[in-house]
């Protein structure tokens, strides 16, 4: 069998080091205005409210800038991801924008061993991470092990609607499956989602699609109550290439031809019992 989280890691270490130079992931901002905030954490800034003083961990944290955000708002911040490169960027982007944060390398379904059960009041994962994992029943049980009794989930990720549609099409339709399927979908994408001039060699991906209900029960079947849920109409980056305009005020995209016909994005927010 395939391991397709190492096939993964080898597509987000190479990504790691192209994202973190590209103008898309603002590095330069970061490090020339303390105030700075990625665009994901800007867009959910209301709803995410006051979490200073908070513990948190940013799972799947990637070259950091969520993390560092939130670390800008106050919190105590931990980042964990499984690509060693992205982890390297992190730290520097961290170090360079004077952001104390703790990075760990695992995989994520090994983070309460790594970080110990019930340690934070705050577990945020960012856009496009649960694309990556095959159960997301696995992930719930993951959450609610690192968070103390009381403390939150915060999630704004790709709408399953949205990973269901073939963004090669014209107009982009339903060809991916909606709920959770066994075996991963295989791409193999020379280029990654942000402008850079090289190719990738480790070109292919192994991802999974799960649904909202899905999604809703595992973090009902692993003690959490749900506090809120938002569905928007957009997504940071342009996911339908050809078919989405972007927003410049918010720096999100959505469909150009009447953008309420699609789900692209979700802000989820619960809270584990006792």
């Amino acid at each position: 069998m395939t391991d397709s989280f190492a096939v993964n890691k080898a597509n987000w270490d190479e990504r790691a080091v192209l994202h973190a130079a590209s103008p898309d992931y603002n590095f330069a901002d970061f490090v020339a205005d303390p105030a700075y905030l990625s665009g994901v954490v800007r867009f959910d800034r209301p709803r995410l409210g006051d979490i200073a003083g908070l513990r948190g961990v940013h799972l799947q944290c990637h070259i950091g800038t969520d993390t560092v955000s939130l670390s800008r708002l106050g919190a105590s911040m931990t980042g964990l991801d499984f690509s060693g490169a992205a982890l390297a960027e992190a730290r520097r982007l961290a170090s360079a924008a004077g952001a104390s944060i703790d990075f760990h390398e695992a995989n994520v379904y090994d983070a309460v061993e790594v970080l110990g059960a019930g340690r934070f009041d705050l577990v945020y994962t960012g856009i496009g991470a649960l694309c990556w994992l095959p159960s997301v029943a696995r992930w719930a049980a993951v959450v609610a092990g690192l968070l103390r009794p009381g403390g939150r989930l915060f999630i704004r990720e790709g709408h399953p609607m949205l990973w269901a549609l073939d963004e090669t099409a014209a107009p982009a339709w339903p060809r991916y499956p909606y709920f959770e399927h066994a075996e991963p979908l295989v791409f193999d994408e020379p280029e990654t989602y942000v402008s850079v001039d090289r190719k990738l060699e480790n070109s292919v991906s192994h991802s999974w699609n799960h649904s909202l209900g899905e999604i809703i029960t595992a973090l009902l079947d692993n003690g959490l109550t749900l506090t809120g849920f938002t569905e928007h109409d957009s997504v940071p980056w342009n996911a339908i290439p050809g078919q989405m305009d972007h927003d410049e005020a918010a720096d999100e995209w959505r469909m150009k031809d009447d953008p309420r016909r699609v789900a692209a994005s979700y802000t989820l927010q619960a809270v584990k019992g006792g």
